[in-house]
């Protein structure tokens, strides 16, 4: 039986400028998430956003570059596998049409990952196919998600 989780997150814009029309208005706003801090949030650069803030691509690539590593870090533990640590250098290419409309259209994860037994390289590098398929994010994204996962030694 599955077992649900709600989530909540509130979205808080106004009109910063009495001139600001629709093709002026400012982009920023807040993501409110009870008991943890704001985040304060734009559109892409791309699309006259502030640069210097978060923006929705950015959070959704951020969502599923952490959801597969804590993933991975679970299949790790589970199978007795001691990570030293573990980076992500993720890319994902986000395609807008002529009607202003767009989607993801992949990602590409790149995990590199140090470990402290070199017999469990292979074992690790195959871990990260296992970590995809228990990762919550990756499970609802409507796009593929490649992986070219590193293992080292230390």
């Amino acid at each position: 039986m599955p077992f649900k989780h709600l989530f909540r997150a509130k979205a808080i814009w106004t009109l910063k400028r009495k001139d600001e029309n629709i093709k002026s208005y400012s982009r920023n706003h807040s993501i409110t998430i009870e008991g943890k801090p704001d985040l304060d949030v734009s559109a892409a650069k791309a699309f006259k956003g502030d640069a210097a803030l978060y923006n929705p691509e950015d959070m959704l690539l951020s969502s599923l570059v952490s959801c597969h590593m804590m993933s991975y870090l679970y299949v790790c533990a589970q199978a007795g596998i001691e990570i030293l640590s573990y980076a992500d250098d993720a890319i994902a290419t986000l395609e807008v049409k002529d009607d202003g409309s767009g989607r993801f259209t992949e990602v590409t994860l790149n995990p590199k990952v140090l470990i402290t037994d070199a017999n469990r390289i292979e074992e690790a590098l195959l871990l990260d196919k296992k970590a995809n398929e228990l990762c919550f994010i990756a499970n609802s994204c409507n796009f593929p998600v490649y992986h070219n996962p590193v293992c080292e030694v230390k």
